[in-house]
Formats: C-alpha cells, sequence, structure tokens
C-alpha cells in the first residue's frame, strides 16, 4: 500500500495556486518571467547588446519592463551572457511575443523560456532626498 504522505502528488492547477494565495493575503500578481540563455557562448551576446539594451529602454518606458538584468554563473563568479527579465503583460502569449522581439532572441544570441511567476511577497521602498537632489530605492 502506498503512503498517502509520501507519494507523489500531481501538480496543482495555476488557478488553484492562484487562489491559494489570495485565500492567504498574498498579492498574486501574475508577471511573466523570461529566462534568457546564450546559444553560442558571450561574444554574440555582447555584439548584440546595445540593441537589446534599446529594446529593454523601449519595454521600460512603455511600463511593460518590471525588473531585468544579468544572471551570474552558478557560483557567482562570472557572467555567460545569461539574463533574466520580469514583464507586465497581458498573458504568456503576450510575454513570449515580447521576448521574441528582443534582439537578443531575434538575432540567435540568445534562446529564452517564459514562464508565468506569481508575485506574492516583498516589499518596495522609496526615499526621495529633495534638498541633495537624490532619489534611492530600497
Amino acid at each position: 500500500m502506498t503512503d498517502p504522505t509520501t507519494a507523489q502528488q500531481p501538480p496543482l492547477q495555476w488557478s488553484d495556486t492562484l487562489d491559494r494565495a489570495r485565500d492567504h493575503g498574498l498579492l498574486a500578481k501574475e508577471l511573466f518571467a523570461v529566462i534568457s540563455t546564450p546559444t553560442s557562448g558571450i561574444g554574440p551576446v555582447l555584439a548584440n547588446l546595445e540593441p537589446h539594451l534599446a529594446h529593454q529602454a523601449k519595454l521600460d518606458a512603455e511600463g511593460t519592463m518590471f525588473a531585468a538584468g544579468p544572471l551570474s554563473s552558478t557560483d557567482g563568479s562570472a557572467w555567460d551572457g545569461m539574463g533574466l527579465f520580469i514583464y507586465r503583460a497581458p498573458s504568456l502569449a503576450a510575454a513570449i511575443a515580447l521576448a521574441e522581439q528582443d534582439p537578443m532572441h531575434a538575432s540567435g544570441a540568445r534562446t529564452f523560456t517564459a514562464r508565468v511567476w506569481m508575485l506574492n511577497e516583498g516589499s518596495l521602498s522609496i526615499r526621495a532626498s529633495y534638498s541633495q537632489g537624490k532619489f534611492h530605492l530600497e
């Protein structure tokens, strides 16, 4: 007989996961994570960096970009050209279309995977010091 506490359970439906988060008073904000991976090393990534950054800046200006940046190697010592982007989009299909338009992906310098990401916990603090003309985000 199989022990129900150790038997592998099927994954939850995403809608059930959202409901559980909401039931616990969590944010349950759906965003879209894109993990961008080099296809042929760092060279093609560096060759496409300027148009990629312009694309990212455009998405940021439009309010589509939630966050983006490079990912280090697993030991934190180097950058092999990997990146992570979090988009605000109406659907996973729309997020994939945005990622396909990125010059890194359109050129073949990187490939990507996209997933729905649920933002539940965390905080954002903003401090503006008017007298010093500084803006600080924590």
